[in-house]
């Protein structure tokens, strides 16, 4: 899972991502182009329906405070060396618990006891969902990539089962649970500022930004500034040196899985408990799959990956405002600029790596060279 070419950090997380976004948009103009669409139109509209206004700001926020849990979980588990695709299981657990702990507790707790209990129970939903492919790897051998996948499907029939069977509410044909009691309600964006006196359009935007703001923080103290995290990347860089440097790999194994799953889980605050406020189907959205191109943009670093999470979503919303305002910009087409999007950056991510990596050197080369020796104009002669 390491990197197969050493670039600076400056290129590695800077120039190679605006590098890379950059070859999208170029490409996804083309698109346009062919599909009879002005580009610059399109960004227009994009960035405006993104940032043009509160509602959108609050809008674009509220996606990002979901990549930005499904993003960093892809980022831990690739420091340890795994590929975590089960985000979107583990993301769906992860308001299983949230629900659960909702529905049994909310009608006898405060807000203050509630809400952290919510967090408790995402957070520990989402590691045991990702314990089981995590020790299957560490002691079966069992592919982490295979057995997270199969995971998700299995959560997404456990969500079925509990919807139909055990907490659909009476009466209710949709399969959703009843409505949380309100100390169950994660306050709003818009709550919290009226409150503040500040006028604030009603939107999704919840105080889980800060809840991923700080994870993204913790986990940049996990990976790079705690032993643990030294350890961490060590077993993923290099499973046997580190086995033989004392380390126990099984036990990062299940580690950094597990954190993986925890973090993916908080996916179920911010969509359950911020803004559903009741269990229902889909309400992940695929985001557990988008976190990992918003892993590889932000190239596995928390700082890179709330910037990725803001991209893409700048691209949810916006795109939303183009299937609206753009006449015959159908909703496929969003889906096509942000594929284009996930496949230079995130697939076609290393493309560009090799030609940057000979610029660096070659300019690296020219800058250490010594000095030439002046030209020599032989003995001078007299007479």
């Amino acid at each position: 899972m390491s990197q197969p070419l050493e670039l600076p950090r400056w290129i590695d997380l800077g120039v190679l991502p605006l590098l890379n976004i950059s070859l999208a948009l170029v490409v996804s103009s083309l698109v346009l182009t062919w599909a009879g669409q002005d580009p610059g139109e399109v960004v227009r509209v994009l960035l405006r329906g993104a940032f043009g206004s509160r509602s959108g700001w609050s809008y674009t926020l509220y996606y990002t405070t979901t990549f930005i849990f499904t993003g960093l979980a892809v980022a831990v588990a690739f420091h340890g060396g795994l590929f975590n695709i089960g985000g979107e299981g583990q993301a769906i657990m992860g308001g299983v618990g949230t629900a659960l702990a909702a529905l049994a507790f909310a009608d006898h707790l405060s807000a203050y006891l509630m809400l952290p209990l919510m967090v408790l129970a995402a957070l520990g939903m989402g590691l045991l969902w990702a314990a089981v492919p995590a020790a299957l790897q560490a002691w079966r051998g069992s592919h982490v990539v295979i057995t997270t996948i199969m995971f998700n499907f299995i959560a997404s029939v456990v969500l079925v089962y509990l919807l139909v069977d055990v907490l659909k509410e009476p009466g209710n044909m949709s399969p959703e649970s009843r409505v949380f009691a309100p100390s169950a309600h994660l306050p709003a964006a818009h709550e919290v500022l009226r409150a503040l006196g500040l006028d604030w359009p009603s939107t999704p935007l919840n105080v889980s930004l800060i809840l991923a703001l700080v994870a993204a923080g913790l986990v940049w103290v996990l990976v790079w500034r705690s032993r643990a995290g030294y350890g961490l990347r060590a077993v993923g860089f290099a499973p046997e040196a580190a086995r033989y440097a004392g380390l126990w790999p099984r036990g990062y194994t299940l580690a950094a899985l597990g954190i993986s799953g925890a973090l993916a889980g908080l996916v179920g605050i911010n969509e359950i408990a911020g803004v559903h406020h009741r269990l229902l189907q889909d309400f992940t959205a695929g985001a557990g799959f988008a976190g990992i191109a918003v892993s590889l943009i932000g190239r596995n670093h928390p700082v890179g990956v709330v910037l990725a999470a803001l991209l893409f979503g700048a691209l949810y919303q916006g795109g939303a405002e183009l299937a609206f305002e753009v006449p015959g910009f159908s909703r496929d087409m969003v889906f096509t600029l942000q594929g284009l999007v996930v496949l230079f950056a995130g697939a076609l991510g290393h493309v560009a790596a090799p030609h940057l990596a000979r610029w660096h050197a070659a300019w690296r080369s020219r800058r250490n060279a010594p000095p030439a020796p002046p030209a020599s104009h032989g003995p001078v002669r007299h007479g």
